[in-house]
């Protein structure tokens, strides 16, 4: 039988790369921490912005779509869902409301966790939701020639709630002894989608969830940066790595670490974003064209003026217009595509 001991963590030999990411990570924590209390009105758009990819993305890993426009609608709560993928986005943002507004009263436990769940299908008519999984189900993968094969079987409905309970248990006592959040946070959540309690939204509430434990820890990058969004642009990394982990995990023997290195390589990445845009934002002598040419000149890739709306979130649409404008003229940067493809390089 399955055992969770996470006590055991404690005794986990790390290797040294595992100790840099996780020392880079405080650093950025700390650095972030000053840049909230300076800039309250420019973090709530960003705030803002973060919401709708996370909406997105985490849907989109799931194959579930809409397009820009509906999506914008459905976050600011301007339409009602029309179909059962926009009942799926509109109940994602909702969710992630009560976190970002409830985290410090939601515990991760069995009552709160099937209340996140009942809440995720909150737009939607299924009998299932904020309900254990009543079928066993299988995680399967697709091919590009649409074969199917099951990568790993999760526990049985009947075993689900028994193993469930075991793993909250467990959690409990890892974080009265103090095991390191950022160790723990990826196993449990590895721990949660090998039970894959539900029969349908396990992946979305895996990284509500993730938020969850990230905020009650005081990380708060999610935040700011989207971390379903992170997950998304990684997503065949994400997939390995969740499998590597995975093998053996019904006896005990699996490998823990190949799923901590990619979560906490995805948290870095967060707040590397996160510490870009602040300093950009901190940049307050430049000039907005100055500002603009900035970000252009730091992508690796084209961006687009969406792109640079959501890197300088302080910077009105139309300024930024007239600054694309400016560097065009100065032969600063060039145009790439036009009309909704339009998108802008350093020449």
């Amino acid at each position: 039988m399955r055992q969770f001991n996470y006590l055991k963590l404690m005794d986990l030999s790390l290797p040294v790369n595992i100790y840099h990411t996780i020392a880079k990570i405080h650093e950025y924590k700390g650095k972030q921490e000053l840049y909230v209390e300076n800039y309250p009105d420019v973090l709530e758009k960003m705030t803002d912005i973060a919401k709708i990819q996370s909406t997105k993305s985490s849907n989109a890993i799931e194959g579930i779509y809409t397009n820009e426009s509906r999506l914008r609608e459905l976050m600011n709560k301007k339409t009602e869902p029309k179909n059962r993928n926009e009942e799926e986005i509109a109940g994602y943002r909702h969710v992630l409301d009560i976190i970002h507004e409830n985290y410090e009263y939601i515990e991760f436990n069995k009552n709160d966790i099937l209340t996140l769940h009942n809440q995720l299908y909150s737009y939607s008519y299924v009998s299932n939701k904020g309900k254990f999984k009543t079928m066993d189900n299988s995680i399967v993968e697709v091919d590009a020639f649409g074969n199917k094969k099951v990568r790993f079987q999760p526990m049985s409905s009947f075993e689900t709630e028994i193993y469930f309970d075991k793993m909250v248990d467990a959690y409990n006592e890892a974080v009265k002894a103090n095991i390191p959040p950022l160790i723990l946070i990826p196993v449990l959540i590895h721990d949660f989608l090998c039970i894959h309690p539900f029969d349908d939204g396990n992946g979305r509430i895996s990284r509500i969830l993730t938020l969850l434990l990230l905020y009650k820890f005081g990380y708060f990058v999610g935040r700011y940066i989207s971390i379903e969004m992170l997950i998304e642009e990684s997503k065949d990394s994400y997939y390995e790595e969740l499998n590597r982990s995975s093998e053996n995990w019904h006896t005990g023997e699996n490998d823990e670490l190949p799923f901590i290195k990619y979560m906490l390589g995805v948290f870095l990445k967060a707040y590397k974003e996160c510490d870009d845009r602040f300093k950009l934002i901190g940049k307050e002598k430049l000039t907005s064209p100055e500002r603009v040419f900035s970000v252009i000149k730091k992508s690796l890739e084209p961006l687009s003026k969406r792109d640079i709306m959501i890197l300088c979130p302080d910077i009105s649409q139309r300024t930024i217009e007239r600054a694309l404008k400016e560097l065009q003229d100065l032969g600063k940067i060039r145009q790439v595509g036009s009309g909704r493809s339009t998108k802008y390089i350093k020449i």
